[in-house]
């Protein structure tokens, strides 16, 4: 049996931001006395692990630890097991009684398969589909299109898996992780997560990791340690001079029509890019 669940002193009242998140933590499901260490560590979200993090035979403790946790007020964002499996409907239900809490659904790649779980959910479900194989990749834009799916998770080392290439190669995931960013913007989702660097005291091939899916478009990261957290959320906030242009790039265009700052024309697409960073700037601070 696992340890019992001691919940924070004070249950989060807040919903889980997983939206505007940057930096989602995963914890083992069966190591509940890791929860709140996790809760505490400065992630925007812990991500309570039932699925690669839990060995089979423990899989049903560690769903008791986390629907006790859940249960209890604590925040937390849940991987449950794949459709498929023998733990994913015990999973549905636990998560769906304690809350529900958000659910982070591993292999997404069936649209169908996402809406069930968001309807199994019940009511202002938040789902994250991880989209971590070539079919996954192919229908990005239908299964972040499922009404419930807030955004996508980029699930890079199984992918790799399928591929057959190193996870740690950019170029050779470089197409997929654009095709999801393409899909989760035609779908109308928030921009994805970034898949886990698995050097976790490297901090420099983090940071690279970071700049990298950035660049692409993704404003968030998977993380497998606390003393990732720290920097992925760094690379991922706006720096101070990014947000001084993006101020008056808004400020030069509230009259209207277009502007000049800096000697280079500003337009509506240049605005609304101005704003996202503001915007991501506010949820940083």
């Amino acid at each position: 049996m696992t340890d019992a669940v001691t919940p924070n002193p004070a249950p989060a009242d807040r919903p889980v931001d997983l939206r505007g998140a940057r930096t989602l933590l995963f914890v083992p499901g069966d190591r509940p006395e890791r929860f709140a260490k996790a809760a505490a560590s400065g992630a925007d979200v812990i991500v309570l692990d039932l699925e690669d993090a839990v060995a089979p035979p423990a899989k049903p403790d560690a769903r008791e630890a986390v629907r006790e946790w859940l249960a209890a007020g604590n925040p937390g964002m849940v991987r449950i097991n794949p459709p498929g499996t023998e733990w994913y409907d015990d999973d549905v239900a636990a998560v769906a009684a304690a809350g529900p809490a958000p659910v982070m659904l591993p292999k997404a790649q069936d649209p169908a398969e996402v809406a069930a779980l968001v309807a199994a959910l019940g009511p202002g479900a938040e789902v994250v589909p991880l989209v971590e194989t070539a079919l996954g990749v192919h229908r990005a834009v239908e299964v972040c299109g499922v009404a419930g799916v807030v955004r996508a998770g980029f699930g890079s080392v199984d992918l790799a898996s399928e591929l057959g290439v190193d996870p740690v190669d950019r170029e050779a995931l470089r197409h997929a992780r654009s095709a999801l960013v393409l899909g989760s913007r035609a779908a109308g989702a928030g921009a994805p997560i970034d898949g886990v660097t698995t050097a976790v005291r490297d901090e420099q091939l983090l940071v690279e990791d970071c700049v990298h899916g950035l660049s692409l478009g993704f404003t968030a990261k998977m993380c497998i340690h606390p003393a990732q957290v720290g920097p992925v959320a760094t690379a991922f906030s706006p720096t101070p001079e990014q947000v001084e242009w993006a101020r008056a790039v808004v400020g030069a265009s509230a009259g209207g029509g277009v502007a000049v700052v800096d000697g280079k024309m500003i337009d509506k697409p240049v605005v609304e890019r101005a704003r996202a960073l503001l915007l991501r700037a506010g949820r940083s601070a």
